[in-house]
């Protein structure tokens, strides 16, 4: 294992990267989710906390006041009970969804929108207890302990300092009235918030660049897997080379099937042969159906020869064809002339043939 790990030592390929996001791995940082829980905190108190104090007071008031007006019986409990409990979600419904956008932006800012339908069925090996003591145990589990103990260390000693500097204010609390003591605590509650939103914000930043380096380290691959993955991505060259043998052997079955249709065969005369087809009433110009050098071209002549197809030899015109028509082409109109006085001779060799 450690072996393959030193091996590693190239750059994670793009098609790496995009498969381990459709599996849901991507670089996330829990204290980026945490800083903006913290701005959402600092947002409700800096903001809602005022309106929602006022709420609860006039919700509460008439409980502290008048306790004796409210009926006691069990019907009549549950009812108040439920009114009270629908009263609290009005006032708390929309701190609660600002937190709950803030949670989802911190999420989305770093991972993007994704579905991942896999993640959702049960995954049983999971379930493992050798699995989860090695997790349990792992360098990244180890790596997110110390950052915990830290950041409830910072956190702790931050608001230790916060309350200690403010220990001789709070006995004069008692004398204020609830709105007062209520207001105060908010001052003290928000100015802790934002120191804190400071701390864990250098926390997240450095656990953010920290995710994306582990990350990359992780999704690294050896020489013998970039290898792999190329002929997965562009194909095995000797499959490749298999296959375009058999491409062109179809092809070329399919050219010498042509040689018996075609009108005449131009050769070089040894080296280079060319078929041409052409039919004045379905044909704008005459049509290459076979072409060859060598071998292929005396395969190209003994065809013709069997099927009783003209062969004129012209090698100027024959190599310029094979060199310029592709199959199923028709000619150029630079050669037309010298086509059409051949294949006029041709028809005129075969009406003398037929008289």
């Amino acid at each position: 294992m450690a072996d393959d790990a030193e091996d590693k030592t190239e750059e994670p390929t793009d098609r790496k990267l995009s498969q381990a996001r459709e599996q849901g791995n991507i670089p996330t940082s829990q204290e980026v989710k945490i800083w903006a829980g913290l701005v959402g905190s600092l947002t409700i108190v800096a903001l809602f906390a005022p309106y929602m104090a006022q709420d609860v007071q006039r919700l509460m008031l008439p409980f502290i006041e008048h306790p004796h007006a409210f009926p006691m019986e069990q019907p009549d409990v549950g009812q108040l009970l439920a009114e009270v409990t629908v009263s609290m979600i009005k006032i708390l419904i929309m701190p609660m969804m600002l937190l709950m956008v803030l949670a989802v932006a911190a999420a989305m800012s770093q991972s993007g929108l994704m579905f991942l339908p896999d993640k959702l069925t049960m995954d049983f090996t999971k379930l493992s207890p050798m699995k989860g003591i090695t997790r349990i145990f792992s360098g990244r589990n180890l790596v997110e302990f110390v950052k915990s103990v830290f950041k409830v260390g910072a956190i702790g000693f931050v608001i230790f300092l916060v309350l200690k500097s403010h220990m001789s204010e709070y006995a004069g609390l008692a004398a204020l009235e609830l709105m007062a003591v209520m207001e105060y605590l908010r001052h003290q509650v928000l100015a802790m918030i934002m120191i804190v939103v400071l701390l864990v914000f250098a926390l997240a930043a450095a656990d953010w660049f920290y995710q994306r380096w582990s990350f990359n380290q992780q999704m690294k691959m050896t020489k013998q897997e970039i290898k792999d993955e190329h002929k997965q991505t562009e194909g095995d060259p000797m499959i490749k080379g298999r296959l375009r043998a058999l491409r062109m052997q179809r092809a070329r079955q399919r050219m010498m099937a042509a040689v018996p249709k075609a009108s005449v065969v131009v050769t070089n005369p040894t080296h280079y042969a060319v078929a041409l087809q052409y039919d004045q009433d379905s044909m704008g110009a005459p049509v290459l159906v076979a072409k060859g050098v060598d071998l292929i071209a005396k395969r190209i002549r003994d065809l013709a020869t069997e099927n009783e197809v003209p062969i004129v030899e012209n090698p100027p015109l024959a190599r310029a064809l094979y060199a310029t028509v592709d199959l199923d082409e028709e000619i150029p109109p630079e050669h037309y002339k010298t086509v059409a006085e051949i294949i006029g001779y041709v028809m005129k060799l075969k009406g003398e043939i037929a008289h």
